[in-house]
C-alpha cells in the first residue's frame, strides 16, 4: 500500500509539467458534472442555455487538459516529436506501421540512401547488410576488437533513424586526422562499444537501434567473421574487400571464409515475411553478392512470393564492373546465388551532363548500358526510369524518386 501511495505522490513532484494538466482535466469534469446535473430538468431557457454552455465549456478544457498531458509523455518518450501536433504524430506513425513489408539486400552508400527515401512511407523495413567489409575505420576496428565491421550497418543505421538531425550527424561524425582516432567515426566507435559491452554484436545493433529510434531494423546477413575473397579471370586470388577493386583485375567470382556462414535468424524472418525484396544499389562483387553467398538467404529469397527487384548502378565501377552492361550485373547476381533471385530490374534512364562523364571516364568510369533485350531474354523485367542526380559534380541515387518506383510495385502484389 505504501509503495502505491509513494508512486501516486511521485506524480505531484514539481516539474513533470503533468499537475497543470491533471488539474485542467480535473475541472473539466467539474464543469461537466454541475452542467449535466440540472440539464434535463424543467427549467427557464435561459438558464438551461448557461448549463449548455458549462457543459459544452467542460468537454472543450477535458479535451485540452488531455491532449496537453498526452503531449508532456510524449516529449519524453519521443523527444523528436516536439512541436508536431498530436494527431500528426499518431496518423504519422499508424500510416507508416501500416507501409508494406520491404526487405533490402546490400551494404555501402548505396542501400542507406535507398532506406532514407522509403523510410517515409514505411517503418515495416528491413536491412539485411553485409559484414564483410575489411578497410578503412571498419577494418581497423575489426583487427584490434576482434568485432564484426560496423561502417555499413552504422549507415544504414543513420539512414533510417527517426531521432534528431543532430543525432545522426553525431553518429557520422568523423574524427580528423590530427587524433588518436584519426579515420574513426563516431558510430563506428558507439557500436564498438555496445558489442563490448553486450558482448553480442546484435544486440549492439538492436540497442543502438533504440537510441536513433530507427523506422525499421537493421540485420547482418551473418554474425560470423568472414572475409571475402576475389577469383580473377586470369587465375590470381585476392583476399579482403577492401582489397579486391584494387587488384584492377576482371573478376571472375567471389566466395566467403568459411564458406557456409549461418544467415541470421532475424535475416530469414525478414524475407520470409516480405512482400518486396530489394537488391542494391551497391557494389556489386563486395556489397550485394556477399549476402547472396549466405545460402540460407539465397535459398529464402528463390522461394519468396515476394517481388524480387534489382537496382542496378548508373555507372561501372572501376575495378568491379569495369565494362559490364546491365545483363553483365544481372549475369554475375544469378551466377552466385539462383535464376529466381529476382523478378525486375530497374535501370536509370536519365540523362548524365557531359562534364560529368567526362571527370568519370578518367577513372575509367562509364555509363552501365541498359542491353534490355539480352535481360529480357533472361527471363527478368526491366524498368527504366530517371532516378539518378548529380550533386556535388558527383551521380547519386535520388532516394525519392527510387522509394516511390519501388512501392509502385505494390499495386501488383
Amino acid at each position: 500500500m505504501k509503495k502505491v501511495s509513494s508512486v501516486i505522490l511521485k506524480w505531484f513532484y514539481p516539474g513533470i509539467g503533468i499537475k497543470r494538466w491533471m488539474g485542467l482535466s480535473a475541472f473539466g469534469v467539474v464543469l461537466l458534472i454541475i452542467g449535466t446535473a440540472n440539464l434535463r430538468s424543467e427549467q427557464f431557457w435561459l438558464i438551461q442555455l448557461l448549463d449548455a454552455l458549462v457543459v459544452i465549456s467542460g468537454i472543450i478544457i477535458l479535451i485540452l487538459g488531455i491532449k496537453r498531458m498526452m503531449r508532456s509523455f510524449i516529449a519524453v518518450f519521443v523527444p523528436s516529436s516536439r512541436g508536431t501536433e498530436l494527431v500528426d504524430l499518431l496518423y504519422q506513425k499508424k500510416h507508416l506501421s501500416r507501409g508494406p513489408r520491404i526487405v533490402t539486400v546490400g551494404g555501402g552508400t548505396g542501400l542507406s540512401v535507398l532506406l532514407s527515401g522509403l523510410k517515409s512511407y514505411s517503418s515495416n523495413i528491413s536491412a539485411i547488410v553485409t559484414v564483410a567489409d575489411d578497410g578503412g575505420s571498419s577494418g581497423r576496428l575489426r583487427q584490434q576488437f576482434d568485432v564484426l565491421p560496423p561502417g555499413d550497418i552504422r549507415n544504414c543505421l543513420v539512414a533510417l533513424a527517426d531521432a534528431p538531425a543532430l543525432m545522426r550527424d553525431l553518429f557520422q561524425f568523423r574524427f580528423d586526422n590530427n587524433s588518436e582516432f584519426s579515420g574513426h567515426s563516431f558510430g563506428n566507435l558507439f557500436l564498438t562499444v555496445m558489442t563490448r559491452l553486450t558482448g553480442d554484436f546484435e544486440k549492439a545493433i538492436k540497442e543502438t537501434s533504440k537510441v536513433l529510434a530507427l523506422r525499421g531494423q537493421v540485420i547482418p546477413s551473418t554474425l560470423g567473421d568472414v572475409t571475402l575473397v576475389a577469383h580473377y579471370k586470369d587465375g590470381s586470388v585476392v583476399a579482403g574487400e577492401g582489397q579486391i577493386p584494387k587488384a584492377r583485375k576482371a573478376i571472375n567470382s567471389v566466395n566467403l571464409s568459411p564458406e557456409h556462414p549461418l544467415a541470421t535468424p532475424d535475416a530469414i524472418k525478414a524475407i520470409k515475411e516480405a512482400q518486396i525484396i530489394v537488391l542494391g544499389p551497391g557494389s556489386l562483387y563486395t556489397s550485394i553478392i556477399p549476402n547472396l553467398l549466405i545460402n540460407e538467404i539465397t535459398r529464402e529469397i528463390a522461394e519468396s512470393e515476394a517481388i524480387k527487384v534489382y537496382v542496378c548502378n548508373v555507372m561501372t565501377q572501376p575495378g568491379e564492373t569495369d565494362g559490364y552492361s546491365v545483363c553483365d550485373h544481372i549475369k554475375a547476381l544469378v551466377s552466385h546465388s539462383s535464376l529466381r533471385i529476382l523478378d525486375y530490374c530497374i535501370v536509370n534512364n536519365g540523362e548524365v551532363p557531359d562534364e560529368v562523364l567526362k571527370r568519370y571516364s578518367v577513372e575509367n568510369s562509364l555509363l552501365v548500358v541498359n542491353d534490355r533485350k539480352n535481360i529480357e531474354n533472361l527471363g527478368y523485367r526491366v524498368v527504366e526510369e530517371d532516378f539518378s542526380m548529380i550533386q556535388d559534380g558527383v551521380i547519386r541515387h535520388d532516394a525519392e524518386k527510387l522509394a516511390k518506383i519501388i512501392l509502385s510495385f505494390i499495386e501488383e502484389i
